[in-house]
């Protein structure tokens, strides 16, 4: 069998977090069977389709490395061979023109509610003939679905499930103004594409069971079903933008690495033994759908956010500081960096990347923590780093320059050295020098690791901070 996916988003809006993960899990089933995942947009909708929400699709994707196979699929152009197939099983008695008016199904309906029974079309004119239809008289295509017996869907994820056909209705297939809707045009859709596994929310779970019989109906191939559980927030309800449930371009903007936010999609619902952080080779390599569980999962910041910091933090340095860069335009207070971003910042970001990395959980926390990497001279001095430079302190600074000055090889180990002696012969404590210089050349009281500090800044840059702030000026 030819494996093949599909993601089929609706361009109403942004690509979403639940989205996305489907989009995951389609991806990695393709590459793990050495499948293609094709996209599709289905924009039949073309009052609330537009084309920022497409892009925002396909940008989303790419961002997350989720590659589509072959051409996109736009639904709306498929149009015509949707009626095509409505009115094929037309032709064949697989469905039947319905007459009845909106308020003639709303009185079924009402009938219905007060006897206790599912609200639902009653089948009025399945059995008509066409002679009993006026020639004028408006109509939609209804499926003439099985009255009795049931619908097995043989679930890779939720298993053998057996739904009773009269609870399925006799769904609409075209409307009275001759456009499909979505339970025809997704059958077609994915028949035509060649789709072999659907691979969805299990919200759809019922739409399998509707879609199942039209295939059959039609004498299709049924694809496999995999209806993978929703996501809901850490306190276990339904997923709402206070959880997470907001659009892939939120997170690009809140600092995620795609390849942490791959990583924690992928274990939300699916496992592999007790691992935690796993490459995208080793999804694809041990991904299955048996292995994905039934049970919604629970999306939770601060496990991504520890997650992402991992990645951060294992990631080379030179790799960190080329995704950050390009990250810039998105992050933010990104775009202000940007702007002053020289060959010489770069070499300095460089520098300082290990100290910077060290306890930075996303991109953002890279920004706030390079500031000072940016920081124009002479640097504003924040209250708290401004109490510490009395004139003690810009006494030390001074004396500290003059041996800072005399290294001629500036490395981590000499400035280390250097200030680690200057320290012991004024019989200080660290610290009675670290913070003073800290805020001599940051402006802040925190920072990275002092030395990398100076290390990043570099020679000539460090001694001119240092001098603007001691008693040399």
């Amino acid at each position: 069998m030819n494996i093949i996916t599909r993601f089929a988003p609706s361009p109403t809006g942004f690509l979403h977090i639940g989205g996305a993960r489907t989009a995951l899990l389609n991806w990695l089933f393709a590459r793990a069977n050495s499948g293609k995942m094709r996209l599709r947009i289905e924009d039949t909708d073309r009052r609330r389709s537009t084309p920022e929400a497409v892009e925002a699709i396909i940008e989303g994707l790419g961002w997350l490395g989720l590659s589509h196979d072959d051409e996109i699929i736009y639904q709306h152009e498929c149009l015509e061979r949707h009626k095509q197939i409505a009115r094929r099983l037309l032709e064949t008695g697989a469905a039947y023109k319905c007459t009845c008016t909106a308020q003639e199904i709303e009185a079924m309906r009402e009938r219905a509610r007060k006897a206790g029974k599912t609200p639902r079309y009653d089948g009025t004119c399945r059995e008509k003939t066409p002679g009993d239809i006026p020639a004028d008289a408006p109509f939609v295509i209804r499926f003439k679905t099985p009255a009795h017996g049931q619908t097995i869907i043989e679930d890779q994820v939720q298993g053998r499930t057996a739904i009773a056909n009269d609870q399925l209705d006799d769904l609409i297939l075209l409307r009275s103004n001759g456009t499909p809707t979505y339970m025809l045009s997704v059958v077609v859709d994915d028949h035509d594409m060649g789709v072999s596994h659907i691979i969805r929310g299990d919200d759809h779970f019922t739409n399998s069971a509707r879609q199942k019989l039209i295939y059959e109906a039609l004498g299709w191939d049924v694809p496999v079903f995999a209806h993978i559980p929703l996501i809901h927030g850490a306190d276990g309800a339904k997923l709402s933008k206070r959880h997470g449930a907001l659009g892939i371009d939120a997170y690009r903007a809140m600092g995620y690495l795609p390849e942490a936010l791959r990583n924690y999609l992928v274990r939300l619902g699916w496992s592999h033994g007790d691992d935690e952080v796993i490459s995208t080779a080793q999804m694809i390599e041990w991904f299955s759908l048996e292995a994905v569980g039934k049970a919604p999962a629970r999306f939770d910041f601060a496990k991504l956010e520890n997650l992402n910091g991992i990645y951060i933090r294992k990631m080379d340095d030179a790799e960190l500081l080329e995704k950050f860069i390009h990250a810039l335009p998105y992050l933010e207070a990104g775009p202000e960096l940007l702007k002053q971003l020289t060959p010489d910042m770069k070499t300095r970001l460089l520098k300082a990347m290990k100290g910077l990395k060290s306890r930075a959980k996303t991109l953002n926390d890279l920004v706030t923590a390079s500031r000072f990497i940016f920081a124009q001279r002479p640097l504003v001095i924040e209250a708290k780093a401004a109490k510490v430079l009395d004139d003690a302190a810009r006494a030390h600074l001074a004396g500290l320059y003059r041996k800072l000055e005399k290294i001629s090889e500036w490395t981590p180990e000499t400035i280390e050295t250097t200030i680690r002696a200057y320290t012991a012969g004024q019989e200080l404590k660290f610290g009675k020098i670290a913070q003073p210089l800290r805020s001599a050349l940051t402006g802040s009281s925190v920072s990275p690791g002092i030395f990398d500090v100076l290390y990043a800044l570099g020679r000539e840059e460090t001694l001119a901070r240092i001098q603007d702030q001691s008693q040399l000026s």
